[in-house]
């Protein structure tokens, strides 16, 4: 068997030769979870090996750990088949493996720094581990020249072998949203480099077997690196321009939606909806910050970005602080519902989403506050801290002013009519999320407050 560093671009072009070869996906989170499953779906064994015994115990019992449409079906087919085993134990997994793809969480700190501790706790133990003619794919988001420092230097030192000579080294991005990750996998382009051209080869012959989309090379690791940056980071900066219209909006009396959708008309603009950012953009981009910093490079624009991003979350607080006015109300002592804690719209994820400090603010001045999440149950909120009720209704039940925080689709069909009858008069609306009409909010009798509503709040 031609080991993995040594596969030519199209050796894996069917099912019985992938079968020859055994896989470990070291990180089984969102996203390693469902690039284990498309690569066992195309035949190869493959290891789940990640730190967290119930995340492998959920995966070898056929349930994963998050909702994500299609990957339950494809981890019970795979499981069935035995082509796939989640573990613990890096000994039981990595010497056997000839294919090792790196998707660990790549945080920042308390600081806003980027923390690569879990990235280097793993490869250090990938590379006491694997055998010689390993092929490594790393996946994970880093800043520019990370795989082949950082990454290499680690893997070297550890396993005394050399990249290029004794193990292969490649880098592809994961580029997926949380809600269509199987989907993304499969059809976005995949951008790939590795650090020589044998690497790249045995890079592209594994990718193949779980895309349909372009494979697309670029000249190293760290221009492959940039670029996963710099399209989070884009997003970033266009999201700052919508909140910073967004303001001037409610200031001047201008519907932003309205002037949105006029703006757009022309071809080459692309204005985005206002909001709270979460996820993974504000993370990416304190990742390229830091680098930036270390070459003794400002990026006033990406950090002038991240500052209105997150000054956004005081601007919904004043949104909230101006709808109790307007029921000449005080916030003290008041009751709140929220609706949505996810980090965006229709998915069951929290890590990375503001809302809890949202909360966290209304609380501090005064507030009673209740949240609602239809993707979450009681027990789970409470669990993640949140103060919770049981139903809808119950949430809604005696309070003041509705949040709507998250645009998830079943908020979209909220009755007003019903909701303001189980409020406090006058009640208070406040639209984080874009998708109540302030009209239809007013006509039901709800003080309406909006991001860039602002021929409401003028």
């Amino acid at each position: 068997m031609t080991t993995a560093i040594a596969l030519q671009e199209n050796a894996l072009g069917n099912p019985e030769e992938r079968r020859r070869y055994v896989l470990t996906v070291v990180g089984c989170g969102r996203m390693g979870l469902p690039t284990a499953c498309l690569l066992s779906e195309a035949g190869f064994y493959v290891f789940c090996l990640d730190v967290n015994p119930y995340v492998v115990n959920q995966i070898n019992k056929g349930m994963s750990p998050f909702v994500e449409p299609e990957l339950s079906e494809l981890l019970k087919r795979n499981l069935k088949q035995g082509r796939i085993k989640a573990t613990t134990n890096a000994k039981e997994a990595l010497p056997s493996s000839d294919i090792v793809v790196v998707i660990v969480d790549t945080p920042i700190d308390e600081k806003k720094r980027a923390d690569y501790s879990n990235l280097e706790g793993s490869c250090k133990t990938i590379g006491l581990n694997m055998k010689r003619g390993t092929l490594l794919i790393v996946q994970s988001t880093v800043s520019p020249s990370v795989t082949e420092t950082l990454v290499k230097g680690t893997l070297e030192t550890s396993s005394g072998l050399k990249a290029g000579v004794d193990f292969g080294l490649a880098f592809s991005p994961i580029r997926a949203s949380a809600g269509r990750v199987i989907k993304d996998l499969r059809s976005y382009v995949r951008i790939v480099s590795a650090i020589d051209k044998k690497s790249l080869k045995a890079a592209k012959a594994v990718l193949k077997t779980v895309t349909a989309g372009e494979l697309l090379e670029v000249k190293d690791m760290k221009t492959a690196e940039a670029a996963k940056l710099f399209e989070n980071v884009y997003r970033d900066v266009n999201i700052a321009l919508a909140n910073e219209f967004a303001k001037f909006c409610e200031r001047e009396g201008i519907d932003y939606m309205k002037a949105r959708k006029a703006a757009n008309t022309q071809p080459y603009c692309h204005l985005l909806r206002p909001g709270i950012v979460s996820g993974h953009i504000p993370k990416d981009a304190h990742l390229l910050i830091t680098e930036a910093e270390s070459l003794g490079v400002r990026l006033k624009m990406t950090s002038l970005a991240r500052k209105v991003n997150d000054d956004t979350l005081s601007r919904a607080y004043d949104l909230v602080n101006d709808a109790f006015r307007a029921c000449e109300k005080p916030v003290k002592r008041s009751r709140i519902a929220v609706l949505g804690v996810s980090y965006r719209a229709n998915v069951k994820e929290t890590k990375g989403s503001l809302v809890i400090e949202l909360a966290r603010l209304m609380r501090k001045r005064g507030a009673y506050v209740t949240v609602f999440d239809p993707y979450f149950s009681y027990r789970e909120l409470k669990d993640l801290g949140y103060p919770a009720e049981v139903t809808l209704s119950k949430t809604v039940q005696g309070t003041d002013c509705l949040v709507i925080a998250v645009g998830h689709n079943r908020f979209k069909r909220l009755s007003l009519r019903k909701l303001i009858i189980l409020m406090k008069k006058p009640a208070a609306i406040v639209d984080l999320a874009q998708i109540v009409h302030p009209s239809k909010a007013e006509k039901e009798g709800f003080v309406y407050r909006g991001l860039g509503r602002g021929v409401w709040t003028k």
